[in-house]
Formats: structure tokens, sequence, C-alpha cells
């Protein structure tokens, strides 16, 4: 499914997708940008990355999600990525205690590299598994309100939810930008000022691509 217009974007939102090995971050990534589920999908290796444009309000923003590889050997490629990212998809497997139990590794590693306004949305994927689930649900949401962080569980087999979670967190992030832009225009008169690389999680990812014309996803 393409894109019907061709317009410029107001904002390129970069945001990655972590978690274990075999959660399921491909596939919700696939639904995303390309409605898509592979059943046999093979792990990542390394970094692999799909945009997609929203609209949100009155701005279109191209959202540009990179998907990480969950295996260990990969963590010294990964965690590069991070920088720059405005938000966060944490997914862990609903069907697999161990994948929420490494939760808090993963965003350690987000809070470490990422920036201090980073949206996370927590997402229990596989919850067509509901048989199989090791996970309660009310569990999950207890440690995303402990964390001040999204929550949301999703199928990516049976796209539900998925759409929701990357919009939450893409609605969160423009709700963000535009309020510090605000603030900097209140403090610096009319025009927007940039100083230093102190605010490169607007900044730079935001000018960088003003008169950039979006891909169709």
């Amino acid at each position: 499914m393409a894109d019907t217009f061709d317009e410029q974007c107001d904002y390129l939102f970069k945001a990655v997708l972590v978690g274990d090995s075999g959660v399921g971050k491909s596939n919700l990534l696939s639904r995303f940008a390309k409605d898509e589920f592979i059943l046999d999908s093979k792990p990542t290796i390394g970094v692999e990355f799909a945009y997609r444009n929203i609209r949100v309000k009155d701005k279109l923003i191209k959202a540009q999600i990179w998907d990480t590889a969950g295996q260990e050997r990969f963590r010294a490629i990964t965690s590069s990525y991070y920088r720059g990212a405005l938000g966060a998809i944490l997914v862990y497997d609903i069907t697999r205690k161990s994948t929420f139990g490494n939760v808090k590794k993963w965003l350690h590693e987000l809070r470490e590299f990422g920036g201090e306004d980073m949206v996370v949305v927590l997402v229990g994927n596989k919850s067509d598994l509901v048989q199989s689930r090791e996970v309660e649900k009310e569990e999950a949401k207890g440690f995303a309100e402990t964390e001040r962080l999204c929550f949301m569980e999703t199928s990516a087999m049976q796209n539900l939810n998925v759409e929701q979670a990357f919009l939450q967190m893409i609605t969160k992030i423009h709700d963000i930008t535009s309020q510090k832009m605000l603030e900097a225009k209140k403090e610096n008169g009319t025009t927007l000022k940039i100083s230093g690389r102190k605010e490169i999680q607007i900044t730079d990812e935001v000018t960088a691509t003003k008169q950039a014309t979006c891909c169709s996803r």
C-alpha cells in the first residue's frame, strides 16, 4: 500500500524496536510498514529499518523505524543506533516469561544510550496465543506504570493493536517536539535557534529533513 500523495515532510522521527530475539519485532515492523506478516521470519542480523508516512494533526511525519537484533552478539553494533532516536517500542513475548524478565535490561540500555525525553512503549506481543500466556497483562501494566512507560498488548499475526502502538509512540513524540519548539520560540523570539548538540533528539532530526520529500511506504 503506497501513499497517494507527494508532499514535503514536516518532521523525521527516528525510533527503534528492541527486545529479545524471537519476540516478533520484525513482524511488528512489517505489519506497520507494509501490512505483511511472515510466519517463518528469520532473526534480524544487525539492524534493518523501514519508513512510513504518518499524519498527526496538521503535520506530515516520516517515521523511520529501526529494527535491532535481539541476539547478544549484536549488542555492540546496535547500541549506536539508539542515538538520535526519539522513541522506542520495547517488545516482549507474552508466552515467554524470560523475555519479560529482560525488559529491565533493555530499558536500561534505552535510557543509557537514548535521550532523556525518549518515548518508550512497552509491547507484549503474541496476544493471540492466550492459551500459552506466561506474562499476565496486569503485571506488565504495573511495571509500565512504575517506569512511566506506555503499554499495549499486540498480535502481529492477527494485526491487533500494532497500528495503535506505533501511533501512540509517534503522537507522543510529536506532542513533546511541538511543546519544546514552542518553548524555544518563546525563549528566543519568533525564530527557533539551534545551539550545540544538546537538542539533537529534536532539532537535528527535524531540521535535517525539513525539506526532504517523503518516501512512499
